[in-house]
Order: structure tokens, then C-alpha cells, then sequence
């Protein structure tokens, strides 16, 4: 072979290898599906005509959205699902699925269940009409009903089986029925092990539901630093200058977090052909909690909103003074970071869980192998 022939093949297959691998290290699922509380809620809430102490549908909630647009996102703009289904060329916007005007596509390319205050005890925040994340599976099963009629039986279980499933929940459990109403420690007498084993169970429950209805590659995030939420620490020191995080309730977190990524592989080895796998977003936020600097940050002790201490949900509003530049601040208010805190655990979620999720299709290999049967792809 004359030299540059030879100096053009070899270009040519380099050129069509880095192709396929730079397409294999991006994940590709048809649709995202969202289930949880606020931390992931893109406005289901807003429709839910009881739930007037859990919508984010009044000013500033929304500021830096495009629009400027009060929409339900408990952010000064969007969340983590948009930002995923963004990355992942899916969409713009992940859309509440309990708005009744979603078009084909939106339905087609996936869409959230997530309701404000929620969590897998369905103790919590059932008096304010939140929808428990087990529940969220009933809607779920009526979302199948309208995408079948869509696509057909066949391709609605290739969707469902290709769906990213990113569920986001707990934190409401722990602070609403242990920490700020210990309902459950008193009346149910349930110690903290004792309940992070029951919402476990919860969640295994709810995970092979999903499975039983057609979901495949799932994402489980993990609790936050809640002693570090800007309302704990409030909560916790009567002098506002002296706050700092409960180290006891941060500990809680993590054995929480430490029994969930042992319980989910061992749910995974259970459901043949799933990918369950756990989403570290304790470590992330600690580390911006306590290096601002390092992520543009200059304030993460407090909120955007208000004082930052206490304000959310209704005391959040057009009254209370708003903070002039949200990517200052971690907090937009005293339990919800803002858009700039979410894009950097999008990130995270991007380059340490999606992978998990995704595997190399067969064909990709053997495309490698037809370019150039003397590359090794295995």
C-alpha cells in the first residue's frame, strides 16, 4: 500500500473510532421519568388544588427561568430532571405529567410524577395533599395507558425498559416526622436505625413496582447533608449568628446513605435485566457547603430568599426581599439550592451514575470490528 494511502485509511478508521466511542461514552435513552419531592418536582403541585402550602407557583420562585416564569420548580430556576434531559439531547424541560396539555412529544419523551413535600412514608405531608412517592406509581400506570395509545403496546415497552428513572426522596421524611415533628420517634417509637430501615422498605416496594410496570435503569439518590440545610441550623441555634451544621443529623444521613448503597445492588441482583444504582449527592453538596470558593459561590450558611433562614414555600413571596444574583448563594431558600448548586450535581450525576446505566450496544462493537477487524474492542 503506497504511504499515503495508507496514511489515509489509517486516519479514516482513528477518525470513525473516536466517533463510536465519543457516541458510546454518551448515554441515549428515549425518555426521563421523574419520581420524588421538591428537589425534582417541576410543577406537579401546581395542580393539585389542596396543596396551597406546597407550590413554588408565585414570585421569585422561577427569577432566572426563561420567562421569568413562576412554574412550581422550588428554584430560582430549573432543576436537576431539565437539566439532565438537556445534557442527554431529550429536551429542554422535563413537564409535570398532571398538566392535561402535554402534547404527544412530551408525553413520548418522558415526564415527572415528583410532588412537593413528598416522601416514601406516607405519613409525611399527607395532610397537605402531597403525593407519596408510592402513589406516584398510580399516575405513573395512567401514563403507560396514554403513551400505548400513542407508540402502540410494543414500542411503549421499549421506551419504558430504554427510560432514565432518576427517583429523589426522604429528606422530607426525616425533617418532618423525626426532626422538626418526631411523630414517628413518639408515637410509633421508631429510633432513627429503626426508621431509615422502614423507608428502605418503602422504597424497595416502590422500586419493584416500578420494575413490575416495565422500568429497567433506574437512579436512586441518597439524602443530603440535611443538618446543613439553612432551616436545620436555624431550627437547631436560637442565635442566627451562630449557626452552624447538626453534626448529628448529618450522621443520620450518612448511615442512611451507607444502608442504601449496600440495599440497592442487592434489589438490582433480584430483578433480572435492571440497573439500580445509588446517586452520591451527600458528598457533592458537603463539599460546596463547606468550599463555596471552589464552586463561584460566596454564601452557603443561608438562602437567597428572605433572611435565608427560614423563608420557603409561602414565605417566599413577592414581599420578601430576594437576594440580586442567586448563583452567589447555594440556597435559593432555606432547604432548596439553586440552579447553579443543581447544574453541578447534573454534572456529578452525569459523568459517575449515567454510566452505570448504560452499556455499550453489541452492534456498536461489531461496527468497531467491520471498520477494522484487527482492533480489539473487547
Amino acid at each position: 500500500m503506497a504511504p499515503t494511502t495508507y496514511f489515509i485509511a489509517l486516519v479514516f478508521n482513528s477518525t470513525l473510532v473516536l466517533i463510536n466511542t465519543n457516541k458510546a461514552k454518551k448515554p441515549k435513552f428515549p425518555s426521563i421519568l421523574i419520581f420524588g419531592d421538591s428537589t425534582v418536582d417541576t410543577g406537579n403541585n401546581n395542580f393539585i388544588d389542596e396543596a396551597i402550602f406546597l407550590k413554588a407557583n408565585h414570585y421569585p420562585y422561577g427569577k432566572d427561568f426563561p420567562g421569568h416564569v413562576a412554574n412550581g420548580r422550588f428554584s430560582n430556576a430549573k432543576l436537576i430532571p431539565d437539566m439532565l434531559a438537556s445534557m442527554l439531547d431529550i429536551k429542554e424541560t422535563v413537564p409535570p405529567f398532571l398538566n392535561s396539555n402535554l402534547s404527544d412529544h412530551q408525553l413520548l419523551t418522558g415526564v415527572n410524577f415528583a410532588s412537593s413535600g413528598a416522601g416514601f412514608d406516607d405519613l409525611t405531608l399527607s395532610a397537605l395533599h402531597a403525593i407519596p412517592v408510592l402513589k406516584q406509581t398510580e399516575y405513573f400506570k395512567n401514563y403507560t395507558v396514554k403513551l400505548k395509545k400513542i407508540a402502540g403496546n410494543e414500542e411503549t415497552e421499549k421506551i419504558l425498559e430504554g427510560a432514565l428513572v432518576i427517583v429523589s426522596a426522604g429528606t422530607n421524611d426525616f425533617t418532618l416526622n423525626f426532626y422538626i415533628l418526631p411523630i414517628r420517634a413518639l408515637e410509633y417509637k421508631f429510633n432513627i436505625s429503626a426508621y431509615q430501615d422502614f423507608l428502605q422498605s418503602r422504597l424497595q416496594i416502590f422500586i419493584e413496582k416500578l420494575y413490575e410496570l416495565g422500568l429497567r435503569k433506574i437512579a436512586v439518590a441518597g439524602l443530603p447533608p440535611v443538618g446543613c440545610l439553612p432551616l436545620q441550623m436555624t431550627l437547631k441555634f436560637e442565635n442566627p449568628k451562630h449557626r452552624e451544621c447538626v453534626e448529628s443529623q448529618n450522621s443520620d444521613c450518612q448511615l442512611y446513605n451507607q444502608k442504601l448503597a449496600k440495599l440497592l445492588p442487592q434489589i438490582e441482583a433480584k430483578l433480572s435485566g435492571s440497573k439500580v444504582v445509588y446517586t452520591n449527592i451527600y458528598d457533592p453538596l458537603l463539599d460546596m457547603i463547606n468550599h463555596p470558593q471552589k464552586y463561584g459561590f460566596e454564601i452557603s450558611e443561608k438562602g437567597c430568599c428572605g433572611r435565608g433562614l427560614l423563608a420557603a414555600g409561602p414565605l417566599c413571596n413577592v414581599l420578601t426581599p430576594t437576594c440580586d444574583d442567586a448563583s452567589k448563594y447555594m440556597f435559593w431558600d432555606s432547604i432548596h439550592p439553586t440552579e447553579a448548586a443543581y447544574q453541578y450535581i447534573a454534572e456529578y450525576v452525569e459523568e459517575h451514575v449515567l454510566p452505570k446505566l448504560y452499556e455499550i450496544e453489541p452492534q456498536q462493537l461489531l461496527s468497531f470490528k467491520q471498520i477494522n477487524p484487527k482492533i480489539n474492542c473487547v
